[in-house]
């Protein structure tokens, strides 16, 4: 049995939240392939708003999107929507927290 070399730590237990999937993008992605967001925008059918919303942690990416982007990176549209749900999950669990300790107080 191969031994761990670093401690798991379960999503809600984390104090930082996952990555964003708009810095996936930007610092896997578009900077090693130094394409820019409007080069990505144009490849996608897709406004330099989105991309630029998505990378600054705006805007969510959508199965759509997901889909878009595991076509053109050679990834799969689950690899996106998985960083996205651990992003929300972990977001919406951390604002249920706060608000449980308010009514706590």
């Amino acid at each position: 049995m191969t031994e761990k070399t670093y401690p798991y730590v379960p999503l809600f237990e984390r104090e930082v939240p996952p990555v964003h999937p708009g810095e996936i993008l930007l610092e896997e992605f578009l900077k090693p392939l130094n394409m820019t967001q409007s080069e990505l925008a144009e490849k996608l059918g897709v406004s330099f708003r989105t991309i630029n919303d998505i990378v600054n942690e705006k805007r969510s990416i959508s199965p759509e999107m997901a889909i878009k982007l595991s076509e053109l990176f050679k990834t799969t549209p689950q690899f996106w929507m998985n960083l996205q749900r651990d992003y929300d999950l972990w977001k919406a669990y951390k604002k249920l927290e706060r608000r449980k300790a308010k009514v706590g107080e």
